[in-house]
């Protein structure tokens, strides 16, 4: 149990250490002004800045300054209900391979949640929150704010549970021309960051070894599915034997009647 506990605390560590370092690096040295895209492999996969305002890959949860601090708690509740559920696995002794899945979704939960957390802290707000910018900007927000010569704009809300997420990955890599309704567009268009990769790496593992991680949920599911079948025999089935009742406590008349015939002729 020892070393299934260090192995967990490695993989968050070092998760949680990559995700912050990138987005505090980038965050701190990226120039709004002269934005750009720097290469990782080739022009198919490259890296560069952006902030959204909701869950993974940009998804966000409405624009009311309710629905992000909905967003932030609903985090909050998720870490801390996979935490007492990796404990309990850890205490069952576990496959090590599930609880390795299960740290990387931990690892990458706490990562993006640390950034709503305490990002308008670490960089001021006056200086980052640029309401040029569109990840910047929430219709909706109530929030207004003088943009120059845009005039009043509504912008996101700032404080403890509300920052923003830094994105930087992208693949620009295009379907075929001839792939039908998907031909010439972006095979996977979302901007991501290391916490979004491993929360879906997190989530592939389980989904995939689900029979390895699982085996006593899916024995029942294939006894339940056999016994199910139409083709299925009644034999196949378990059958309780019937508890066997004295005739006596019956108080069968047939048997009843013979013996007092028995009786008569003795007499």
């Amino acid at each position: 149990m020892k070393k299934n506990i260090i192995i967990v605390a490695v993989i968050v560590t070092i998760i949680l250490l990559c995700d912050q370092f990138l987005k505090i690096y980038l965050k701190s040295t990226y120039d709004s002004d002269n934005p750009g895209d720097q290469a990782i492999a080739g022009d198919w996969f490259v890296m560069t800045y952006i902030e959204n305002q909701g869950m993974a890959f940009g998804t966000k949860f409405g624009s009311s300054i309710w629905a992000k601090l909905a967003l932030s708690v609903f985090r909050i509740i998720a870490i801390s209900g996979i935490i007492y559920y990796l404990i309990l696995q850890l205490k069952k002794g576990v496959r090590r391979e599930f609880l390795i899945a299960i740290s990387l979704i931990m690892a990458g939960a706490t990562g993006n949640l640390i950034d709503s957390m305490f990002y308008d802290f670490i960089f001021p707000v006056e200086e980052y929150l640029n309401c040029g910018l569109e990840y910047n900007r929430l219709d909706g927000s109530g929030n207004w704010s003088d943009c120059g010569y845009e005039g009043q704009i509504e912008i996101r809300h700032t404080g403890f549970l509300f920052g923003n997420v830094v994105d930087m990955f992208q693949f620009h890599a295009t379907w075929p021309t001839w792939v039908p309704w998907l031909g010439g567009g972006q095979v996977f268009p979302a901007i991501w960051n290391v916490a979004d990769a491993s929360i879906s790496l997190g989530v592939i593992m389980v989904f995939c070894r689900q029979r390895k991680y699982f085996p006593k949920e899916e024995a029942k599911k294939k006894k339940k599915l056999a016994f199910s079948m139409p083709w299925s025999k009644k034999s196949d089935v378990p059958v309780k034997e019937p508890e066997v009742e004295s005739t006596l406590e019956k108080g069968d008349d047939s048997i009843n009647g013979e013996e007092r015939e028995t009786n008569d002729s003795a007499l």
